[in-house]
């Protein structure tokens, strides 16, 4: 196990925590007072670990959040704050990690996406169960304190209602990677019903940024697509154009996680995973969008195995009971989406 940290830093203990400064969180609604604590992000490395831990260090201050993943991440996310090179199946590691940085909560961001865990369904099971029981059974052990594990709308399946999907209601999840996210809700929920573990989820959906490349997931045409649009003006679609999917700008998808895990903990009716929504867009929406910025754009579709992923999942979300229990609202439209997409690729 490799251990980096910014030059000049100390780690700073929980005796000294008291002389920090408070941050503040700034939603659309109110301003949320941070409070110190150490946070250890497995997977920091990863599409929404990396944008996650950067803007955990900016609201808990560097030194307090430590990025872990098995492999190094991009050059600012590595300058930013400590790093350690961890297997997220290693338990040992995982609580050398904990008990040396006094870690309060860990976000638990490691797993194998849709696309890639049908290929290498053992593998997939292996990490994304064996690293979720590793910090259930931390948090069960009173070694940290909270614990974020995503959900995804894979949990759904074609028995499901595909419209406005109900928080609760059949989940038959046919790809390997919703299987083991529905398993890890019931876990989730378990552990908190019978040991009053506090871990909160969200069902994440398709996640768009420019910051970082996706990895192996079906809704990744959605990322893909801008990128294609400014490098070739094309873009051959592997979905077909009429599969609309739920999606996030990544931008709304941390905010929804960090408003989440600031919620008072009675105020949370849900210990499985909550639904979120944000847009509900087809492969054909988004190219007319691309289009008017980009009129030379043109867009081909050659759906491949992953439609067959996407047919199981739902079109829209009703995400009443996060709006209900902690206020969660949706900032970014596709329209603006789009324009933070295109704008943000440019200056990259």
């Amino acid at each position: 196990m490799t251990r980096c940290a910014l030059k000049n830093t100390e780690i700073i203990k929980k005796s000294s925590l008291s002389v920090l400064k408070l941050n503040t969180f700034e939603t659309s609604k109110k301003i949320t007072t941070i409070m110190p604590e150490t946070i250890l992000v497995i997977g920091a490395c990863g599409q929404i670990g990396t944008e996650l831990t950067m803007k955990l260090r900016d609201l808990y201050g560097p030194d307090n959040v430590i990025a872990g993943d098995i492999r190094e991440g991009n050059e600012t996310l590595m300058a930013s704050g400590p790093f350690e090179q961890l297997d997220a199946t290693d338990l040992k590691a995982i609580e050398e990690v904990v008990m040396h940085y006094e870690v309060d909560t860990v976000y638990l961001m490691a797993a194998m996406l849709s696309a890639t865990a049908e290929k290498f369904p053992m593998r997939a099971w292996n990490l994304n169960m064996n690293s979720l029981f590793n910090v259930l059974n931390l948090a069960k052990e009173k070694k940290i304190e909270r614990i974020f594990w995503p959900s995804s709308i894979a949990v759904f399946g074609t028995t499901t209602p595909q419209n406005d999907t109900p928080q609760t209601t059949i989940m038959e999840p046919s790809t390997v990677y919703g299987i083991s996210k529905q398993t890890g809700e019931r876990w989730c929920e378990y552990y908190f019903n019978k040991y009053g573990v506090d871990v909160r989820s969200i069902r994440y959906p398709g996640l768009i940024s420019y910051k970082t490349l996706p990895g192996g997931g079906t809704t990744d045409y959605a990322v893909d697509i801008y990128i294609e649009a400014l490098k070739e003006q094309k873009y051959e679609c592997f979905l077909s154009e009429n599969t609309a999917l739920p999606m996030m700008y990544m931008d709304d998808a941390i905010r929804a996680t960090l408003e989440l895990m600031q919620a008072p903990a009675e105020n949370l009716t849900i210990r499985s995973a909550y639904n979120l929504a944000g847009l509900s867009f087809t492969p054909k929406d988004i190219s007319k969008i691309i289009k008017s910025h980009i009129p030379e754009f043109e867009i081909t579709y050659n759906p491949d195995y992953r439609q067959a992923i996407a047919d199981s999942w739902p079109s829209s979300i009703d995400d009443s009971a996060a709006r209900k229990d902690w206020n969660w609202k949706t900032e970014f439209d596709l329209e603006k989406t789009s324009k933070a997409m295109l704008n943000g690729l440019k200056e990259s």
